[in-house]
């Protein structure tokens, strides 16, 4: 009987136990979240670098102002949704990248399955995360600043929002307009109050409306309160902007499907190792971001050392008399002297020759970007008529013919097959080792040597931006050569006087292309001489007063430069004299 007993009570002991068990609420699992971004301008469409668009006219603005936008870019946190019992609950990505002109427009996260009442995110970031180290973040992470283009380096932060432009100023000519959102006081909360149901896999579309951003509370325009903002304390037009980004955005639409995920593909990498290898020591600065490496070639000493061996061989060209190393100059950091390289039909090439260094960071060779892997831009002067010459036939028979050769290959190679794209990837190894990173500056940087006074005037000149609306005089250098790369790997039309030389534009065959060229980086600037695509300028002093004493102005300008006076920035001599001493510091 007691026994009996005993199993009774155990048997309503378990079954309470499981019932109990079936109505915890245990946490849902995160369901699939995809958030897009849809881009108009006064509820139209957006269409960039099309200056179709009209800021209306008010009392301090007569006659409207006719614009256009050439870039928008800007960072969004901590996305969140608040549950009826007004919890907010965030989704698992804190951070997203969104940018007009790559086609960045959404991003994929996830967040737990239910009921909402209201989503709301920041632009731009809190300041534990505005401040840390951008270094940290690995490539085509939102916040890897090579990734987004987006961070001030030396001044610390990120730029919040990015939005430039062309505009026609009063006097009729056509202007530029930076406007650069960012610092602590201006990270913005936008909050949509609307019900949403987040179930299996749910889409969100947001509508940024640019015209709003402008024209909403307090109507912004370049012709009467300025043509830029770089948010230093106190700046109407930051606060302008903090005002009326709130009123940009709205909830387009909200959808239940199966979709693909937009996240970016793990490549399918076969990197072909040979049995036994050593990899290879990478070396970068500290404050340099994460460079986004090739998965199919990794860095392995066998590899790079056939690759240099590659660089500095004349069997690559025709009349075995020219090597790579001939246009690039290991003591000149991989540059040429001459304003445009000899090949071996004895005629100029038609562009000066680019250094060498830092290509792990760059995503598009060549002064046009014609190529967007090292890989491909190994092999084009190789064959090219006018540089090495060499049919890649020929080149495979020269070195399946030597058999020391043969024995670099089955080094770095299985199967050690002696190919076009073997004979890239040795190449593209060795040239991703060309990193530069321990100049004087660098060694300043890390309180390890000291910036002469001029030095350190030419700095200030350099990161500072010429705004004479808030009393700033600066060089205005670091828009396009910002960050520890001292470029922005992007191109840019930058006013010289044109030639039959195109740039981008003979590349994508698109007008707002025409004279772009890609940004080198200055590090080593003085050593890289001359200067520009085609080698015009002989000396730094010559670039200096390019842009002190007024540029080419055209449609296609960059904003950053639009926006100067027509007759150029007129630095002062003993300013030209400090920014120049600063540059050799690099």
């Amino acid at each position: 009987m007691v026994k009996t007993l005993t199993t009774s009570l155990l048997l309503l002991f378990l079954n309470a136990l499981t019932l109990a068990q079936e109505n915890t609420p245990y946490p849902a699992s995160p369901a699939p979240l995809h958030l897009s971004l849809t881009l108009r301008v006064d509820d139209t469409p957006l269409h960039l670098n099309s200056l179709r668009y009209t800021l209306p006219s008010t009392q301090h603005q007569t006659p409207s102002t006719q614009y256009s936008i050439t870039r928008l870019s800007f960072l969004l946190s901590h996305l969140a949704f608040q549950t009826a019992d007004g919890t907010w609950v965030e989704a698992h990505d804190k951070y997203a990248y969104f940018d007009a002109k790559k086609r960045i427009l959404s991003f994929d996260t996830s967040i737990p399955p239910g009921d909402y009442q209201a989503l709301r995110f920041n632009i731009g970031l809190p300041p534990e995360a505005n401040h840390a180290d951008p270094a940290q973040y690995p490539a085509r992470h939102p916040l890897n600043p090579d990734h987004n283009q987006l961070h001030w380096t030396w001044s610390s932060g990120y730029i919040f929002l990015a939005l430039e432009g062309r505009h026609y100023k009063t006097d009729k000519t056509l202007g530029g307009y930076v406007y650069h959102f960012a610092n602590d006081p201006n990270l913005t909360p936008i909050t949509i109050n609307h019900p949403l149901t987040i179930q299996s896999s749910t889409q969100i579309n947001l509508t940024l409306d640019l015209g709003k951003l402008l024209a909403s509370r307090n109507p912004l325009s370049p012709n009467t309160d300025g043509p830029s903002t770089h948010s230093h304390p106190g700046d109407p037009i930051a606060a302008k902007l903090k005002s009326n980004l709130p009123t940009a955005f709205t909830l387009n639409a909200i959808s239940q499907s199966q979709r693909p995920s937009t996240q970016y593909p793990i490549p399918n990498a076969e990197p072909n190792l040979p049995a036994k290898y050593s990899p290879y020591p990478f070396t970068t600065g500290k404050t340099f971001p994460i460079p986004d490496l090739p998965a199919d070639n990794p860095l392995i000493t066998e590899r790079v050392e056939l690759g240099e061996k590659l660089f500095f061989d004349t069997q690559l060209s025709s009349n075995r008399q020219i090597s790579c190393a001939s246009c690039h100059t290991p003591e000149l950091a991989f540059s040429d002297p001459r304003p445009q390289s000899i090949g071996v039909s004895g005629k100029p090439t038609r562009r000066h020759s680019m250094a060498l260094f830092n290509l792990a960071w760059k995503q598009d060779f060549f002064w046009d970007g014609r190529v967007t892997t090292l890989r491909q831009q190994i092999l084009h002067p190789i064959q090219d008529p006018n540089e090495m010459g060499l049919p890649l036939e020929t080149l495979l028979e020269r070195l399946n013919s030597d058999p020391n050769y043969k024995a670099d290959f089955a080094k770095a190679f299985h199967p050690a097959d002696i190919t076009p794209h073997t004979i890239s990837l040795a190449l593209e190894s060795y040239l991703l080792t060309l990193t530069s990173h321990t100049s004087k500056f660098d060694a300043a940087a890390a309180g390890k040597a000291k910036l002469t006074d001029q030095e350190r005037r030419g700095f200030e000149l350099f990161m500072t931006e010429y705004e004479p609306r808030t009393g700033h005089y600066g060089a205005d250098c670091f828009h396009c050569h910002g960050g520890a790369l001292f470029t922005d790997n992007q191109f840019h039309n930058n006013g010289l006087l044109p030639t039959s030389d195109h740039g981008r534009y003979e590349v994508t065959g698109n007008p707002v292309d025409k004279n772009k060229f890609s940004t080198p980086s200055l590090r080593n600037v003085s050593k890289t001489a001359p200067y520009m695509h085609d080698g015009r300028f002989r000396t730094l002093e010559e670039v200096i007063q390019h842009y002190s004493t007024g540029i080419h102005r055209s449609d296609t300008i960059d904003p950053n430069l639009a926006k100067h006076p027509t007759d150029g920035l007129q630095l002062s001599v003993e300013d030209q004299a400090a920014l120049i001493a600063f540059l050799k510091t690099l």
